[in-house]
């Protein structure tokens, strides 16, 4: 991605993409004359997420890699008794008309299927993903609306991303990737620029379980932005680097569960020794950086490891969506 401009001075990627998309969200000195009365602030968490999963547990790890001037962490959030979701991009925004700032991950509410203003997702999202994707649509579109400034995104850029991890019903481990997009027209009034900007459904992306019934199961890690700085976990095991050389010599425990992945059978190691692996790992390339680890399991559901400095939220129950609905996951491949 190259180098983007502001009013001011250029900003070296990665980082321009989301100062730029800043400082079109913020009223700021360069647009003051254009700043409107009910323009909000979003404020953008940027991160990565390492998922591990193993016999009967998943084991996940978020690091912290803020986008901008005391940004906040991704927060997690307790979708379901068997799903959490990562919430990345713009989670937090501050309307001017609000004393406390808005958080996605506060009184979320799943948005049922049945809702007649929204069609199904027949080649992505089953109908339980699909009403938390709605839920959060829903409670983007009225902050969104609000953004009149033209934001430096491009097309294939969300403004929001949520990674969900979890068990699915009759199904097994999962991991999928939501993203939220925009669209703006420019509609000029008065010799004003003035944008209009609307969010688009949000893309499902399933990560784990991989196609393809050879396919390997190892550590599933994505980051956002995407283009995000700094080496990932996989590649680091790949090239046995020398402090994953001293982790696998130290301790058994360790080398087997390295010996499961490099064979692309990760889903074969012992859940324990999994869940430690992963804590020993992340502040490898975490550094200095902020970080949360936590495991899902389909009967005890979510347990943090290391928590992080506030507590979690818990998801609003769906009453209304059915306890066995038609499943268009993928179905996993026997190994």
């Amino acid at each position: 991605m190259g180098t983007r401009m502001t009013c001011a001075a250029a900003v070296p990627a990665p980082a321009a993409l989301f100062f730029a998309a800043l400082l079109s969200l913020w009223p700021h000195p360069c647009h003051a004359q254009e700043a409107l009365e009910n323009e909000v602030v979003a404020n953008l968490a940027g991160g990565r997420v390492i998922v591990d999963v193993s016999r009967d547990l998943i084991s996940f790890a978020v690091i912290d890699h803020p986008v901008e001037t005391n940004s906040h962490p991704p927060r997690v959030l307790s979708l379901d008794a068997t799903h959490v979701g990562v919430l990345f991009g713009a989670a937090e925004w501050q309307v001017s008309a609000e004393p406390r700032p808005v958080r996605l991950d506060h009184n979320f509410e799943r948005i049922t299927k049945q809702d007649p203003r929204y069609l199904s997702y027949p080649d992505d999202a089953e109908p339980d993903l699909e009403s938390i994707g709605i839920g959060f649509l829903e409670r983007l579109r009225p902050l969104v609306s609000q953004l009149h400034n033209k934001l430096n995104l491009g097309a294939e850029e969300p403004i929001f991303e949520v990674v969900i991890i979890g068990y699915a019903q009759n199904y097994g481990p999962e991991v999928w990737q939501v993203e939220y997009r925009i669209e703006q027209e420019e509609l000029g009034t008065r010799g004003k620029d003035y944008w209009q900007t609307h969010i688009l459904r949000p893309r499902f992306t399933q990560l784990y379980p991989p196609e393809g019934k050879k396919s390997p199961r190892t550590l599933v890690e994505t980051s956002y932005p995407v283009d995000l700085e700094g080496t990932e976990l996989n590649a680091l095991i790949l090239r046995d680097d020398p402090r994953i050389g001293r982790l696998r010599a130290a301790d058994p425990r360790f080398a087997k569960v390295l010996a499961d992945i490099d064979k692309g059978q990760a889903q074969k190691a012992a859940d324990a020794d999994s869940t430690d692996l992963l804590r020993a790992m992340v502040p490898l390339i975490a550094g200095d950086a902020r970080f949360v680890l936590g495991t899902v399991g389909e009967e005890q559901g979510f347990e943090w490891v290391v928590a992080p400095d506030e507590p979690i939220e818990t998801a609003v129950p769906d009453k209304n969506q059915p306890p066995e609905a038609p499943s268009l996951r993928r179905k996993p491949k026997p190994q």
